[in-house]
């Protein structure tokens, strides 16, 4: 149950709105500005209309347009008058929004990149797409990461863009940061349709958070967007689904409370029986995460198995691979090394 697409807020659901926008055409400084206008124009429309939106997200190119121009002047930064804005526009709303832009670099090529601007108009996070698509994007790829910011009623956030979310690290880093709701933007037509919905699915059940993704949508043109905004469950199961429709509202709850549960809870121990002989010798795991969330940040990595010839060779001193080698002297000196999820 997803409260009608959130026309029925529970008392821990967070509502997220998804905006199948049609892509702006900016070919000069004017059009970015009326761009701008017209998303903060939205920003207040939607949330008059629906008043319990807690995020609002538009789709990847939404203010900059898709012509990938590389003129300064056709380009937004952090501190520039089209993003003060949109802040504005939400603070006014007392909404949160994810805005894509084109962000100046100085030294470069512009960033793709992403912001959640909470409802008192301040920017929370800032994403600059890792994996522009090679050759048909010239953007600089991104050097910020993926940050994950605290959003409505305490839900952990991160934003993907586009081509990142063809990636499953992507996701997973985003779940190791702490994330229980990954947005997703992008300009996709068509032909990704299916791959669009599968990572979608699969980024939600793999890391146990929900995903909200929407694409840019126009009834027009053999290569506009599809629109196909969908909100999926950290079960897998798609909670709502859009479709092509230009201009279309999706709207879900989420609740990121039993996405902690479920972390808490889904581990495959919870269903052996108790007693004495319990995991490997009668050593039961203290922790209770799902098998695939064994891991966290400040825990070793789990070295490959070096199998039972191995063992015996390490013991006797015999010799190893080089990485064998040292995943044994990493494990007797008990050094730390970055957290891996299999």
């Amino acid at each position: 149950m997803d409260g009608l697409g959130g026309l029925n807020r529970t008392e821990n659901g967070v509502i997220v709105g998804l905006l199948q926008l049609r892509t702006a055409e900016i070919t000069t400084p004017g059009d970015l500005n009326r761009a701008a206008e017209t998303l903060a124009a939205l920003v207040r429309q939607v949330k008059s209309r629906r008043r319990d939106i807690d995020i609002l997200v538009f789709p990847e190119y939404s203010l900059n347009g898709a012509s990938k121009s590389l003129r300064d002047d056709l380009q937004c930064s952090l501190d520039g008058p089209q993003i003060d804005l949109l802040r504005e526009a939400c603070r006014s709303a007392k909404v949160w929004a994810c805005f894509s832009f084109m962000e100046h670099n100085p030294g470069g090529h512009p960033y793709n990149a992403a912001i959640l601007v909470d409802d008192g108009g301040r920017i929370c996070l800032h994403y600059r797409k890792l994996h522009p698509w090679v050759p048909a994007e010239p953007w600089e790829p991104g050097d910020l990461g993926i940050p994950v910011c605290e959003g409505p009623r305490g839900c952990k956030i991160a934003v993907a863009i586009c081509h990142d979310g063809m990636f499953p690290e992507v996701a997973r880093e985003a779940a190791y940061n702490g994330a229980e709701l990954l947005i997703r933007i992008a300009g996709y037509s068509a032909s990704l349709r299916h791959q669009w919905l599968l990572s979608a699915q699969a980024d939600a059940f793999y890391n146990l958070m929900y995903t909200a993704s929407v694409c840019a949508c126009s009834a027009t043109g053999p290569f506009s967007g599809m629109g196909e905004a969908i909100v999926v469950g950290f079960d897998g199961v798609p909670v709502r689904q859009g479709s092509n429709k230009e201009n279309e509202l999706v709207t879900a709850e989420i609740r990121p409370d039993l996405v902690r549960e479920a972390r808490r809870t889904w581990g495959a121990e919870q269903h052996l029986p108790a007693g004495p002989q319990g995991i490997r010798g009668g050593q039961r795991r203290r922790h209770r995460l799902p098998l695939h969330l064994h891991a966290r940040p400040g825990r070793r990595a789990v070295q490959p198995s070096l199998g039972r010839r191995g063992r015996r060779q390490g013991r006797r001193g015999g010799r190893l691979p080089p990485a064998a080698q040292e995943g044994l002297a990493e494990d007797r000196n008990g050094k730390a090394s970055r957290p891996h999820m299999s």
